[in-house]
C-alpha cells in the first residue's frame, strides 16, 4: 500500500479508472470488475461527474450511479477510497464556486456517499478566479463532505498559483495530481509537472497508462482499431516509433512471462513521483494484467530500454 500524497490515504498502486462503467461496461459487467478489484488487492476507483458522457445514449453520472449502486450492494463504501471530479458535466460545467458545490452534491447522491475522498477539479476553469475555486473547495472539506483536494490537467503556472494561493489563504491544500502521462506520452510531464509534485509531495496518478489500449499491444495496425470504441482515443498513439515502444513491451513482457500491458504499468511504477497508475477495463479478463503490475519487477536495464526507446517519440 502506499500513501497519497500528505494525506492519510493508503491505496493498492493501481487505480481503477471508471471511464468504462456505463460506456462500454454496463452495470453488471461493471459490478464483476468491481469485484474482482477488490478481491485482488485493489481499493482506489476513479471516476469523474462527466463519465460518460461522452458516449451515445449518456448525460453524464452513469460511472459514479454504477459505483454507488456497487457500493451500496456490498455494504463496502468504507473499504474504498472514491475520487471523483468536477467542472465537465453538461449541467456543471466550470468551476465557479455555485457550480462547484451544486455539482459535488450530484455526485454525492450518485455515489450514494456522504463524502468523496478526492475530489478533483477535472480542467481549469480561466472565467473563474482560482481563489474563488480553492475556497468552494476549502468549503467542502470543513463541511466533511470532501476529505482532500486534487488536481488534474491544470498547467504548471496554474498549479504553481493554485499552491500559492491555498498557502496564502489557508485552504486545504492538494494532494493529488492526475496528468496524462504513458511510454508515448512522456515530454508535458517530466518537463515540469513531475518536479512540482515531487517538491510538493503530490500523489501522482497517470491517466491514459496504457494509452487508451496502445500500450496493451493488441492495435498493431490501424486496421486492428477498425469499428472499436477506443478507436478515436487511441489512434493519434500510432506511429512507427509509437509501434517501436509497443514491441519493446513485447519482448521484456516475453521475458517475465507476463502481458504487455503490466510491463507498461510496471515502467509508470518505476518512476519515482508516481503513485499509482489508473487503468480501466471494459471486461473482467482484462483485470488480472493490471493487477500484476505492482508486482512486476523489472531490471534497471529493462527501465533504461523502455525509457531509451520511448525517447525517440
Amino acid at each position: 500500500m502506499v500513501a497519497i500524497g500528505n494525506s492519510n490515504l493508503d491505496i493498492f498502486p493501481l487505480a481503477l479508472g471508471g471511464n468504462t462503467f456505463g460506456w462500454t461496461s454496463d452495470e453488471t459487467s461493471s459490478f464483476e470488475i468491481l469485484d474482482a478489484f477488490t478481491a485482488g488487492g485493489g481499493n482506489f476507483i476513479d471516476t469523474a461527474d462527466s463519465y460518460s458522457a461522452f458516449a451515445d445514449g449518456n448525460s453524464g453520472g452513469e460511472s459514479e450511479t454504477i459505483i454507488g449502486n456497487w457500493t451500496a450492494a456490498r455494504g463496502n463504501r468504507d473499504d474504498v477510497v472514491i475520487a471523483t471530479k468536477v467542472s465537465q458535466h453538461p449541467e456543471f460545467r466550470g468551476l465557479a464556486p455555485a457550480n462547484v458545490k451544486a455539482a459535488a452534491e450530484a455526485s454525492l447522491k450518485r455515489l450514494q456517499s456522504d463524502h468523496i475522498d478526492v475530489y478533483y477539479a477535472h480542467y481549469d476553469d480561466e472565467n473563474t478566479p482560482l481563489v474563488e475555486t480553492l475556497a468552494a473547495f476549502d468549503e467542502l472539506v470543513k463541511d466533511g463532505k470532501v476529505r482532500y483536494v486534487a488536481i488534474s490537467n491544470y498547467s504548471p503556472d496554474r498549479i504553481r498559483e493554485w499552491l500559492s494561493l491555498a498557502e496564502q489563504n489557508g485552504f486545504s491544500a492538494p494532494v493529488a495530481l492526475q496528468p496524462h502521462y504513458n511510454l508515448v506520452t512522456r515530454r508535458e510531464y517530466e518537463t515540469e509537472l513531475a518536479s512540482l509534485a515531487a517538491d510538493n509531495n503530490l500523489g501522482v496518478f497517470p491517466y491514459f497508462s496504457l494509452a487508451a489500449g496502445f500500450l496493451t499491444g493488441k492495435y498493431r495496425t490501424r486496421e486492428d482499431l477498425e469499428g472499436q470504441a477506443r478507436q478515436k482515443l487511441a489512434s493519434g498513439y500510432f506511429t512507427d516509433e509509437g509501434l517501436n515502444v509497443v514491441d519493446a513491451l513485447s519482448e521484456i513482457a516475453d521475458a517475465h512471462d507476463a502481458e504487455i500491458s503490466s510491463v507498461a504499468l510496471a515502467w509508470l511504477l518505476a518512476q519515482p513521483t508516481v503513485t499509482a497508475p489508473i487503468a480501466s477495463a471494459s471486461k473482467i479478463s482484462q483485470l488480472p494484467a493490471l493487477l500484476a503490475a505492482p508486482a512486476l519487477a523489472l531490471s534497471t536495464d529493462e527501465v533504461a530500454r523502455l525509457t531509451e526507446v520511448s525517447d525517440r517519440i
